[in-house]
């Protein structure tokens, strides 16, 4: 799911070697991620792997777009495991730049839910699934929002906020216009754009990361919004009467994976390290302290834990798909388009 800072994170384990396994001493694994969330993964994640492992760890932070390119620069080498929201793993694949996964070197597959064991063909797998939907204001919006078609209501003018085209979530608004106007976006561009300018009388701003969505919840600029749903928590914290609204059509799926590039030096640490992370016991933590949603299905949480996540098989089962190799193919064309009706 996406991640909205980017910080600079250089951990070692220098001083654990002289105790760590010999096996393992003098190996260094090198992660690709976003760098979010870094002190509670430090103490979830990396800390008992590098007992684990008896390795050091080292980072390579960024965004999505900005660390895919690095790998590709040096032609999938560099680092050893790679983080990326599906749209852009997508991409790397395309690109040659990651390896097919052995399933046998990655038991914990066995107990995650099918959506995530091989989302791309044979990939790396997702480690957390998320959704994007629609988030609105319950003390503005009084109506409520129960269908994706309600984005184009006359009482929403003024008063909703798109993702920018370019962010993970904005290509889906394309989608979801062309479904609004009876058309495949992907085969009917003009329909779906035509219903893209439609809908902007409605828009106040598109925003470009979550932290700028959020503040325009908490100024009362907009009362409603597209959104990935690991946002919610921050936006009810500025906004306590904002909510999830409960679709007809269901929320979009958006998985994010992990993956081991043509070029690691490490790929059997690699190996180890996805493992881990797909454990029950490292998935049910990272759940429990708000870092990301289980893919685990043993995975329990409480009502209150699970309201903010993609949680459960039903809602898992129900979630709409993304065929990012089409929308890969169309993204550059539907940049152009976007920008022209929003004067970007």
């Amino acid at each position: 799911m996406k991640k909205l800072f980017v910080t600079a994170l250089a951990l070692s384990a220098t001083a654990l070697l002289s105790a760590a396994p010999a096996v393992a001493q003098g190996k260094t694994l090198t992660i690709s991620w976003w760098g979010f969330n870094g002190e509670k993964l430090e103490s979830i994640v990396l800390a008992p792997f590098r007992e684990q492992c008896g390795c050091e760890i080292v980072f390579e932070t960024g965004n999505n777009g900005e660390r895919l390119n690095k790998i590709q620069i040096r032609n999938g080498a560099g680092v050893d495991v790679a983080y990326f929201s599906d749209s852009f793993s997508q991409q790397g694949i395309e690109a040659g730049l990651f390896q097919k996964i052995d399933p046998a070197k990655l038991p914990n597959l066995a107990g995650i839910y099918d959506l995530a064991k091989d989302p791309q063909g044979g990939y790396g797998p997702a480690y957390t699934i998320g959704r994007v939907g629609i988030v609105y204001d319950s003390a503005k919006v009084t109506t409520p929002i129960t269908s994706w078609n309600d984005l184009w209501r006359e009482d929403l003018a003024g008063s909703l906020s798109l993702p920018g085209i370019t962010t993970t979530a904005g290509p889906m608004v394309v989608m979801k216009a062309g479904d609004h106007t009876g058309v495949d976006a992907f085969t009917d561009e003009d329909a779906a754009f035509a219903s893209v300018d439609a809908l902007k009388p409605n828009v106040v701003k598109n925003y470009n990361t979550g932290s700028e969505m959020i503040n325009l919840f908490s100024t009362g600029e907009v009362s409603a919004a597209i959104a990935q749903d690991f946002t919610l928590g921050q936006i009810q914290a500025a906004v306590p009467t904002v909510v999830w609204a409960d679709l007809a059509e269901s929320s979009i799926a958006t998985l994010n994976t992990v993956n081991i590039p043509v070029g690691a030096a490490e790929p059997e640490l690699a190996y180890e390290f996805i493992n881990f992370i797909l454990s029950p016991e490292i998935q049910q933590q990272l759940a429990e302290q708000g870092v990301d949603a289980p893919v685990v299905t043993s995975v329990e949480l409480t009502p209150e834990q699970a309201a903010l996540w993609t949680y459960g098989a039903d809602v898992i089962a129900g979630l709409q798909r993304v065929d990012y190799v089409k929308m890969n193919a169309a993204k550059g064309g539907w940049v152009d388009r976007w920008n022209e009706i929003f004067g970007m």
